[in-house]
């Protein structure tokens, strides 16, 4: 008889669904999936990556234009690119979960996913931590917990790294040109300026308002910078620092202290900023043997 009865409990407790899954995405809403997903739709490059990084990158069943990282993701259907999404093809995937990029995907297109019934989750990590913390998030909603805790652990201890070795190093006042055509630059709010003070370095326009500032020549100038950091393959940088090297006046340029970052590993949203950060970070290390 107590044979049985533990068979019973056993059948029973087996027959209980497991526990929704529960994640708040960057937009504050908190998404509820029955189930971890098993065909997610990447609606951005740095997306993509997150997810292969979280361990699920098997799971990606279209991912949009530019997804190129890791080379795995490049046979990944596509579904069209971060600003015109291709909602027909999406819907013919059957995805159970789509995850966008909060300020770079059309709103009305998202709202268009959500009332076709298709879960949208928001990402937008804006600092190094949050990087690690998207990771593991990713790796909730798909199931993959392992996989993605040893990832983040990863990246966690690679910044932990550099910031024991260069955040406490004499600060290089830094102007990051974001574009060149029109002149824009980064506020403290912006993931990159989490890496430049991860460096030593001080980003001359942290204390402006909106994230992405357009600013003048004049204004870099009065700055002056020690050092102009841009990312290589940017559009709008495509003449890299040819405004400024005339300008003998900047200290950056009687030094010759002009930085060209891979753009991949440090304009996007991804694990893959702990490259560009420790490039980033021997490039002002050389910086200061300038003085």
């Amino acid at each position: 008889m107590l044979l049985a009865f533990a068979v019973v409990a056993c059948a029973a407790a087996a027959a209980d669904p497991p526990p929704p899954i529960r994640v708040t995405d960057d937009a504050g809403r908190t998404l509820v999936l029955a189930a971890p997903a098993r065909r997610i739709v990447s609606l951005a490059p740095n997306v993509t990556e997150l997810l292969f990084s979280a361990g699920a990158g098997a799971r990606i069943v279209g991912a949009v234009r530019y997804s190129d990282w890791p080379p795995a993701a490049r046979a990944i259907p596509r579904i069209g690119d971060s600003f015109a999404l291709d909602a027909e093809r999406i819907v013919a995937l059957k995805p159970d979960l789509a995850i966008v990029w909060q300020h770079g995907n059309s709103e009305g297109q998202l709202e268009q996913l959500r009332r076709l019934g298709i879960p949208v989750f928001a990402s937008e990590p804006q600092s190094l931590a949050e990087i690690a913390a998207t990771i593991r998030r990713f790796a909730q909603l798909a199931g993959t917990e392992r996989d993605g805790e040893r990832a983040a652990r990863a990246f966690e201890a690679t910044i932990d790294d550099l910031r024991a070795r260069y955040a406490a190093r004499p600060p290089v006042r830094v102007f990051y040109q974001v574009a060149a055509r029109p002149l824009l630059t980064i506020n403290r709010r912006h993931l990159i300026d989490d890496v430049i003070r991860l460096c030593g370095g001080v980003n001359v326009f942290a204390g402006l308002s909106p994230l992405v500032p357009a600013i003048s020549a004049e204004a870099v100038i009065a700055a002056d910078p020690e050092a102009i950091v841009a990312a290589g393959g940017e559009a709008g940088n495509d003449d890299g620092f040819v405004l400024w090297t005339p300008v003998k006046s900047l200290t950056a340029t009687r030094r010759g202290n002009f930085v060209l970052l891979p753009s991949d590993t440090i304009s996007r949203q991804s694990d893959r900023v702990a490259e560009g950060a420790a490039r980033l970070c021997t490039a002002l290390e050389q910086v200061r043997t300038r003085r």
